[in-house]
């Protein structure tokens, strides 16, 4: 990834969308770039002066003005980062924003957190080079809200047909994806998790020939044998073992897993209540061999040719990847941009704003992707994330030493962020969570401001 600065970055996101007026554009482009130099703060301090602020809001409230046309601007820019990589990953997911102001509460729909919370369903698609270790953008996001009468009736879900059910948004996601990229979606891989184990789904990835990989949430019918599918993994002979890091999820601690490694092609039945052939795949099991590693099982189904234990380390490898989609999601919602503390008077403004948010949200990501990855990210200026007076005055507060003439490099900038939260890395990684970064960003706006202040009394005695 070719890391800019905030200008140069919302000028390649947004610089092509079409909004009717090119004046839009020009105001789209110059909200962005003042949302991503100031993540987490609100349209009134990401504003340089009050003629901005005041374009911003006009923009956000122009009812002329699309979120879906916003956001298409984004994922082909997306799309035009598509070189000649022989192989992409598409790391899939779905998640909830939760909004309970009052002033868009009763146009919102219900949400997962529970019945009276109130907000949208957003499916979100992050293409990743793993040849590069390049998160190259977000190039689909559906967003949605549901019905209030629905809450809690899934009686009636075997009736519905399937275009009309919140699970087609994954097929969706590849029609989508085909549209923006055209051939170059033979070189994507859909990486999924098990809410995408939908036998409609596996057909037409299989019908489409477009390349999948999709952790299993049912232990199928198949040809092979008598047995399903997890009955079948289970007597396959172990072609090896692997060591998985299992990231950190909610009150989950990141560990690390030694696991077996079995594979077979297998041929999925079509239940007897669908129609259709059966389906021709690959089969990946990956559980955890050690005492307390038990936890830890992953059935991977794909159309990858799966013949030698290199080739199912490599599904593994790509597999593992998609805590990527869900880093992101941390990134828009509690680690960066904090969509869900947004205010906004009605469900159009919240719509345009939440939409440039993720955006944004994908820049954090990257930049952060960058800081974990040393020899990357010492390699690059912290310029393109500081403004020349936020790293100087980290650097004086952490070394207390002479400001030097060139900016340091972004992993020292990484490092020492977290490090004004508190960080001691006593795990000896290098690896700073989101909340400590963005305490430690925090700090420094507080220490920023501080000073401003102190150079404004200075000035007026």
């Amino acid at each position: 990834m070719i890391v800019t600065n905030s200008d140069g970055w919302a000028t390649d996101v947004f610089g092509q969308a079409k909004l009717g007026d090119p004046r839009r554009t020009v105001r789209l482009v110059k909200l962005a770039s003042g949302l991503a130099q100031n993540a987490g703060k609100s349209l009134v301090k990401s504003s340089v002066t009050p003629a901005d602020m005041e374009a911003a809001y006009r923009f956000i409230r122009n009812s002329s003005i699309s979120s879906e046309d916003i956001a298409e601007a984004g994922f082909l820019s997306t799309a035009a980062k598509v070189r000649n990589d022989d192989t992409l990953l598409a790391l899939e997911d779905t998640t909830s924003l939760n909004f309970s102001h009052k002033s868009v509460r009763d146009e919102l729909g219900h949400i997962t957190n529970g019945k009276r919370a109130r907000g949208f369903q957003v499916h979100s698609v992050l293409l990743f080079s793993p040849k590069k270790s390049d998160i190259i953008g977000l190039i689909e996001q559906r967003c949605w809200s549901r019905d209030l009468d629905t809450f809690g009736k899934k009686y009636h879900h075997l009736k519905i047909p399937y275009e009309q059910k919140e699970s087609f948004k994954w097929q969706t996601a590849s029609m989508q994806m085909g549209t923006r990229l055209g051939e170059k979606i033979k070189h994507v891989i859909s990486v999924c998790d098990r809410e995408a184990d939908i036998i409609e789904y596996l057909d037409y990835k299989q019908q489409h020939d477009e390349r999948f990989i999709v952790r299993c949430a049912h232990s199928r019918c198949i040809e092979e044998g008598e047995d399903t599918l997890f009955a079948f993994g289970e007597a396959l002979r172990c072609a090896g073992k692997r060591t998985i890091h299992v990231p950190q999820k909610g009150g989950r601690k990141a560990r690390t897993v030694i696991c077996e490694i079995k594979f077979a092609p297998v041929t999925i039945k079509i239940p007897v209540n669908k129609r259709g052939e059966s389906i021709p795949l690959y089969y990946v099991n990956c559980i955890g061999s050690g005492k307390n590693d038990k936890s830890l099982t992953w059935h991977l189904l794909t159309s990858e040719p799966v013949k030698t234990k290199a080739q199912a380390e490599q599904i593994i490898t790509y597999y593992e990847k998609r805590w990527l989609i869900e880093d992101y999601h941390k990134s828009w919602k509690s680690g960066g941009t904090q969509v869900e503390d947004l205010r906004m008077q009605s469900r159009e403004n919240l719509e345009r704003m939440i939409t440039v948010l993720a955006f944004v949200a994908v820049r954090i990501q990257q930049l952060r992707y960058i800081g974990v990855q040393r020899e990357l990210a010492e390699k690059t200026s912290c310029e393109v994330v500081f403004q020349p007076l936020e790293w100087k005055l980290l650097w004086q507060v952490r070394e207390q030493k002479r400001i030097p003439r060139r900016p340091p490099s972004l992993y020292w900038a990484y490092i020492h962020l977290a490090k004004l939260a508190g960080w001691q890395d006593s795990k000896r990684n290098g690896r700073a969570g989101w909340v400590t970064l963005w305490e430690g960003w925090f700090k420094l706006q507080n220490i920023i401001e501080g000073y401003q202040l102190a150079k404004s009394l200075d000035h007026d005695l």
